[in-house]
This record gives structure tokens, sequence and C-alpha cells, in this order.
């Protein structure tokens, strides 16, 4: 059996705030049948500590950035870990990036740092009997695991996957001694990005491959328009980088067995979960769709765009359900939105029951984001046969096959999708599915269709396993 330690900030169950956590938290699972054993490093949380029973220690480092830590190794909700507990650096209330007010903690670039420091300890002289014989990175949060294998000259290759490109791990110069950094790599092909350091740079320069989270994001990312600033470095890495696109987990996203919601098979079981979803937002009964969005609210998502496009949708009878957080403005502008017209209901805050509620009881949701490197919940809305209406941007590109007239004429259309990323192509978009839900017979096929497309992780496992192999053959 080959060994990989994922190397990652968050991981589904245990502690999540995005996509990330999914899927560092389903490919444990997938990878085992190819003959990969991964084990995960995630930093001690109050929530993970919690989710464990700490024994003796495989790893204790007297000083790791400003305090003692040891290294436990568990098992917790089916995952095999190595929990890094330092309580001088995770200990605290909060989310895993930010204070109670949204604020970042201003030790950030340590915390994560320190991450990558022991998954090189671990790579170098192993933890209690096992040692790795691969490392994969997980955004910039790892993004110095890469760069240390490299500068302490630890002969394990390392993976760096980039799951969202906006966030690049920026630090100012002045941290380059404190966290453990070469000041020679302080350069175009080390860390350094515009007179800054950025960690997720290191760990594009320096891992032996790079992949991102889809192939039509891939190609995206070698662009300026997407790139972010990091085009150029993808580019010279071109022999190295690919896109393997996520699944999930169909095991907990799965509609015959969902502990959230009753067993369906549409469309009988769809409209019990849809009147069930309709009771729970206070929604009156409609002829039209009812559309869901579960989200980060941010720029990114479009989701300013859905505020301008939704007369195109409320105004036929139409109905929208909305469960995210984040920008404060959008949550003011759709809470204005719900007041004002009946059919549009908000409910602010995270809440993993509720979303499962509501993609199984929704007939139709919404994706409009700018970017997106995957997406996941338009992966769940074609398992539970909820329409996904999509920007044609990165993943969404690669997994929802467009209702043009002659993919419905040659009914393998799976959702909705619309360019460019404006309000009114968006609201196009929302026109015609008001016209396509008027057509059961047509509705009920775009369901159909979603619900048989593969979107586990059994194909895509088998590529990650792929390029282990070819990485550690490289080495």
């Amino acid at each position: 059996m080959n060994r990989v330690l994922s190397v990652t900030s968050e991981c589904a169950p245990l502690v999540k705030t995005g996509g990330l956590a999914d899927v560092a938290g389903a490919l444990p699972a997938a990878l085992a049948p190819t003959g990969w054993e991964m084990r995960t490093l995630l930093p001690g949380y109050p929530i993970v500590m919690k989710a464990i029973k700490p024994g003796k220690p495989v790893l204790k480092i007297a000083d790791l950035f400003g305090g003692p830590a040891s290294v436990h190794h568990a098992k917790a909700k089916g995952l095999d870990l190595y929990v890094l507990d330092a309580p001088h650096l995770y200990e605290r209330d909060g989310a895993p990036y930010n204070d109670a007010d949204g604020k970042d903690w201003p030790d950030n670039p340590e915390r994560f740092a320190a991450l990558g420091d022991v998954a090189a300890r671990i790579a170098a002289d192993g933890a209690g009997d096992w040692r790795p014989d691969l490392v994969h990175a997980h955004d910039w949060q790892a993004g110095l695991a890469p760069y240390f294998l490299h500068q302490r000259k630890i002969g394990v290759p390392s993976i760096l996957t980039i799951h969202n490109i906006a966030f690049q791990g920026i630090a100012p110069v002045e941290y380059i001694t404190r966290l453990g950094l070469d000041r020679a790599d302080f350069n175009e092909s080390g860390y350094e990005f515009w007179g800054k350091i950025s960690t997720l740079k290191a760990g594009l320069n320096f891992a032996t491959r790079i992949t991102t989270v889809s192939p039509s994001y891939a190609r995206e990312l070698l662009t300026e328009e997407y790139g972010m600033g990091l085009d150029g470095v993808l580019r010279a890495r071109a022999e190295d980088f690919s896109g393997i696109l996520n699944g999930i987990d169909d095991v907990v996203w799965n509609p015959e067995t969902d502990p959230h919601i009753a067993s369906y098979k549409t469309p009988k079981g769809k409209r019990r979960a849809k009147a069930a979803l309709r009771k729970e937002f206070d929604l009156p009964k409609s002829d039209g769709p009812l559309c869901v969005v579960v989200s980060r609210l941010s720029d990114q998502k479009g989701l300013d765009l859905l505020l301008e496009a939704l007369p195109a949708l409320v105004d036929r009878g139409g109905q929208l359900a909305l469960l995210g957080s984040g920008d404060k403005v959008l949550e003011s502008r759709f809470r204005a939105a719900a007041a004002a017209h009946p059919f549009i209901s908000v409910k602010f805050g995270y809440d993993e029951g509720l979303s499962h509620r509501m993609i199984a009881g929704a007939d139709a949701i919404l994706v409009p984001s700018r970017f997106e490197p995957c997406g996941l919940t338009q992966l769940y809305g074609l398992r539970y046969g909820t329409v996904p209406i999509v920007a044609y941007t990165g993943g969404l590109i690669d997994t929802v096959i467009a209702a043009t007239p002659m993919a419905l004429r040659m009914n393998v259309a799976t959702g909705l999708s619309f360019h460019p990323t404006t309000s009114d192509a968006l609201a196009r978009a929302l026109l015609q599915a008001v016209q396509l839900f008027a057509d059961p017979p047509t509705w009920e096929k775009l369901q159909k269709n979603g619900m048989r497309q593969p979107v586990g992780w059994e194909a895509s496992a088998i590529e990650y396993a792929r390029l282990y192999h070819e990485a550690t053959a490289a080495a």
C-alpha cells in the first residue's frame, strides 16, 4: 500500500467552511481502492480536539512558531488523522481563519506555516511507524509544505491542489525570518508576489505537480482574466499542471438514505420534500419553480446579479429560498428583497441539515458564479433531481449539460447555463427555467438525466492515483 499525507486546514465532517473540507473529507475513502492509504494532517482547532481521543503524541515539538506543539494520531468520523495540537495557534473561539467578528487572525501566517512545517517533519522522519511516500497539500494554507520539503532537501514529492486561486496566503515581507523562509527564495521563481510573501505561490513553484479541481478551471487559470496574478507561474509549469474534477460523497448525498430527509424517488417524493421546504421557509403555494441558493454570500458567487435578475423568476410564479452567510451588504439586500416579495425567503448562517432539505425539496438550484473552480452544490442538485442553473464558467462547464435545443432533442440535457455572466443573461436563464418547468415531461427528463450522472469520486480518484504514481516515480 502506498502512503500519502493530505495536508489541509479543514476536513468534513469535523471542520468545514467550504468545498475544500468536502474534498479533503471524501478523498481518503475514494483513494483506498486504488492502493493509496491517505492520512490527513489537520490543525487541532477546539472542535477537532473534542472529536478525538488524544493518546501518546507521535511527535513533539518544543517550539513551533511561539509555543510547544504535539501531533496525535487519531481516528474520527471514518478519517485517519494526524492532529496538530498547538494551543497557542489554534485554541481560540471563532472560525478557522477569523475571529467572531469576521476579522482574519493576525497570526494566520504562522498558524498555517506551522501546518506546512509539521507536514515536512512527518515526511522526513515519519510519525510513529508511518511515513508518507507523497505529500498532497491543499490551497494556500498548506502551500508552504512543498516549499519546506524543497528547502530541507527532503526527498518526498508533493502535489499542490488549488481549490480557489483568489485566496493566496499573503504576508508582509517582514515575515520571511519569522516563517522560517530563505531570503534567497524571495524572488519571482520563489514565493515573492508584488513585494510580499505568497504561500500559494511558494507551493506552485516548489510542488512536484500542481492540480486544480476541474479541467475548465485549469484552462482558465492560465489566462490573465482568471489567474489573479499567478497565471504566469502556472503557464511556466503547464506541463506539471492539470485539472481533476471534484466529486461528491455519494453516500452522504444520497436521496434514498439521507437522514436529513424522507427518502424519495423523483417525482412523487420530490413533491413531498418541496411541500415541506415551502413550509420551512414560509413560502405560499405557487405554480412556478422553487429555486434555492446554498452559498457563501460574495460577489464571486454572482449573487448581486441574482438580486437584479429575480423579477424574471418571481414575477412569473417562481420562488427563491436562500441559505448563506458572508457579505453583510448582500445579506441586507436579500433581507429587503424577502420583505418586499412573498415568493422570496432567506435564512442566514450555516446549517448542514437544512442544506440537504433545500436541495432535496427544490426544483432548481442556482449557481450564478462569476468564477467557480469546480462547485459542489450543482453536483448535489444533479444527485437529487434538482436542476442546476449555472454560469458558463470553470467546473460548472464540466458538470452541467445545458438545455440547448439539440441537447433537449437528444435527451442529454441536465440543467441550464448562461453566458456572459451578467444579470440580463441570468434573467434569460430564469425565464427559460420557468418555461421548461411549465412543461412537466421535459422538466422530468432534466431531473432524471441529472440523477443518472456519475458525480461520485471513482473516476477522479483513479486520476489522482495515476498522478501520485507519476510524481513518486519522478522523485
